[in-house]
This record gives structure tokens, sequence and C-alpha cells, in this order.
């Protein structure tokens, strides 16, 4: 059978246009490239910014892209229990599409309970959930950092842990958390996780190993030709830091890290950032960035939020992209973006980062939050220019969005053998 023969519902807690999260854009890629395929495709993204005159739902664009004007009462379960008139309307929804298989990219917002409802208005439909992060697991927004003064790394979640770190909490709460969670996880009939570092946080957690399958965040092909690297302007170095901007993201430890570079390299080096949602962070964060900016203005540039359209005109001017989450992150979409691109990358040696991206030849790991660490790499790459291009040979197209869905294919097709969740 081919995906021709289905009708697919994709479910993401964001629409793009409003969102720019990675996970937001890999949903949406999904359901434009199955359109593109002549697919009976829908699409389901969760907002509270249109205004809606008090319906549950409206559309963006064509009747097939659908807004679910909802909200999340309860962040700790990740249920809208107390909002659950709105599961009628989910249910109308469903009843209307009668989609053959219904895949979430996210149930945050839209409330666990989400998933029992396709389940129980839609028994024979296929249930597939795209692990794009590790909220389930963690109580701290997902990240797996203890909230202590000094945040560190966490490996594993366990009751009396995460009550350390949320003491309004009991352990108690947190294992009661933990079934409530892994009940309507065990309603799935498959789960994506898009890297192996990510499948592995969850099968220690206790999802069985043959039910997760690894398939990394499908790309839609470079709209332009490839591209040579422009000849350096000025003799330097330019690098270019992607994505949101929070104390996860670890934008200061790249501020930080020029404090350590020689005067003579750090004017060699320029720095682009691509990002957005600073002033949405807590004002000693903003203040502590701002700080290290202006000490540094002079080689950095600030130009907010971007589009996927304009990644072209962005990239050509690009030699090295920087990632510097403090985090394990998971599969970030900058990676596969520079990819395609064939652009190198400084990266945290952590998580999802370390895994997509080859120390020595894709690109150089340091030390995650260490600014040290990360300056010793840019001191590599500016003193051995002809790094980048000997990197850049070495990179392989990232997976396209095309192939992405053929890979789904089996799991839209049948149930894993074993896919009863531990609890």
């Amino acid at each position: 059978m081919s995906l021709t023969d289905k009708r697919i519902l994709i479910v993401s807690h964001g629409h793009p246009d409003f969102n720019k999260g990675g996970a937001e854009l890999a949903a949406y890629n999904m359901y434009q490239a199955l359109r593109r395929q002549g697919v009976d495709a829908w699409f389901l993204a969760r907002t509270d910014l249109m205004p809606h005159g008090g319906a549950a739902f409206s559309t963006r664009g064509d009747e097939r892209e659908i807004l679910f004007h909802t909200t999340m009462d309860d962040f700790f379960l990740f249920s809208n229990i107390n909002t659950r008139h709105l599961w009628a309307d989910f249910r109308e929804l469903l009843q209307r599409i009668q989609p053959d298989v219904v895949h979430f990219h996210h149930y945050i917002h839209f409330g666990i309970e989400a998933l029992k409802i396709v389940k129980t208005t839609l028994p024979a439909s296929r249930l597939v959930l795209t692990l794009h992060e590790y909220l389930a697991i963690c109580r701290n927004g997902g990240q797996m950092i203890t909230t202590d003064t000094k945040p560190k790394l966490c490996y594993g979640a366990s009751t009396t842990d995460c009550h350390r770190c949320f003491p309004k909490h009991s352990p108690a709460d947190f294992y009661l958390r933990e079934r409530y969670l892994k009940a309507f996880f065990g309603l799935v009939d498959a789960f994506v996780s898009p890297s192996q570092f990510l499948k592995q946080r969850y099968v220690d957690w206790g999802i069985p190993a043959d039910a997760i399958t690894v398939i990394e965040n499908g790309q839609p092909p470079v709209s332009k030709p490839a591209f040579r690297y422009p000849v350096a302007t000025e003799g330097k170095v330019h690098l270019a830091y992607f994505g949101q901007i929070n104390p996860f993201k670890g934008l200061h430890v790249l501020f930080s890290a020029l404090d350590f570079l020689p005067k003579k390299l750090r004017k060699k080096l320029h720095i682009d950032v691509h990002g957005a949602n600073l002033e949405s962070q807590e004002s000693s964060y903003q203040k502590e960035l701002m700080t290290l900016f202006k000490k540094n203005k002079d080689i950095i540039d600030f130009h907010g939020r971007y589009e996927a359209r304009e990644l072209f005109d962005i990239m050509k001017d690009v030699d090295w992209v920087v990632m510097t989450s403090i985090w394990w992150e998971n599969s970030p979409m900058v990676i596969q973006e520079a990819f395609n691109y064939g652009r190198p990358l400084l990266v945290s040696d952590i998580g999802g980062m370390a895994e997509k991206v080859e120390d020595g030849r894709t690109g150089l790991h340091f030390r995650a939050g260490k600014p040290a660490s990360l300056a010793h790499a840019l001191e590599k790459i500016i003193n051995n220019p002809t790094l980048r291009d000997e990197f850049a040979a070495n990179i392989t197209p990232p997976l396209s969005i095309d192939d992405c869905l053929q890979r789904h294919l089996p799991l839209y097709e049948q149930r894993p053998a074993s896919a009863e969740v531990i609890v």
C-alpha cells in the first residue's frame, strides 16, 4: 500500500506561521510533502494567537489547515481535563475527517487526553507520536537539567530527584504523574524518534525499544542551486547562530568564549545571531547577555527571527554554524538545515548534537557550557581556514522529506509487536 491510499491527519502543537520551533516545522514539512505527493492529508495546529469568535476551530490558508483554539490547563500532567468540553469538538473533527492515520508531533497544549480521544473515536486508525523532546520524562521544561543554582545535566528521572528539583511536588506526585502519562502513551501504535539518543532516553524510561523507530526529520529540497563559499570578507571567519535565545540554548556561552580569544584572532571573527524571544526571558538573563554583547558589539550583529525561505540568502554568507545548547537537544533542525547547505558546525558535545555532527569530520565538538572549550574550537577554525572546505566535503545531504515519509509508511500500516509501556 502507498501513502496515496491513506487519509492522514498531522497534528502539531503550533503552526509555523506563529511558532518557529523545530517540531512545528517538522510537522508542517511533512504535511506539505504529503500534499505534494497527492495524499489526502490534513494539518491540525493548536493556537491561542488568532481571534476566532468563540469557535473551537478556524482555518489557515485552506480548509485542510485547521487551527484548534485551546489552552493547556495543567502543565504538570499536560492535561486539558478542566476544559474537557473541547474534547467533543476534537471528536467531531475526527469524525468529519475520518483519517486512517493520526500522527501527533506533540501533545502539549492539546492535552495528553487527546491520544485517548483518537483511539475511542476511531479505534481502527493508526496513532503515531513523534517524540521531539523529553517533556514526559522531565518536569523542567523537558530540558533534563536540574534546577540548582548551578544547573547540571540530568541522566534520568526518579521520584526523589524530581522532588528535589520541584519541592512543591511530592515524590508521590511524580510517581502518579509518570503513571498517568504512560497510561496514554500505551495507546500509541508507534513512536518515532528523530535521534538514537532521545530514543534511548525513552527506552530507559519504560517504552519498549521495538515500539520506537528512529527517523530523522526530513528536509525540504534546497530551493536554489548549490553555491560555493564566498571569498571571506576582510579575511574574517563568519559564524552564524540560529534559533531561540534563552538560557538553555547557551548563546551566553558563545559570547563568553570571546573573552578567551587573543585579540588578534578575535578581530578575524564575525558573528551573526539569527534568533528571537530574548525579551521573553527573565530580566537577569537579558541583562547578562546584553552585557556580554556590549563588550563584543563590534563583531556581533543581531538579525532577529528569520523565515525558512530566507535561509539561502542567509547561508550563502556563512562559513560555520554554531550550536551552544547546554541541554541534550534531540535532533536540532539547525543542524539539518546547515547540512542541507553544506555548512560545517561547532556544537556542544552532548545529546543529539554530538550524535548528528561527527567531530573532526563534519564539524567540531566543544564541552557543553564551557566557554574556554568553545574558544579553543574557534581558535582552531580561525587558524586553519582550510578546515571549512575539508569538513564541508564530508557532509552528506540530510534525509529528504520525501524519503522521510517513505520511512513512516510501515508505521502507518501495522502495529509494532510490543507497544505496551512499562509502568
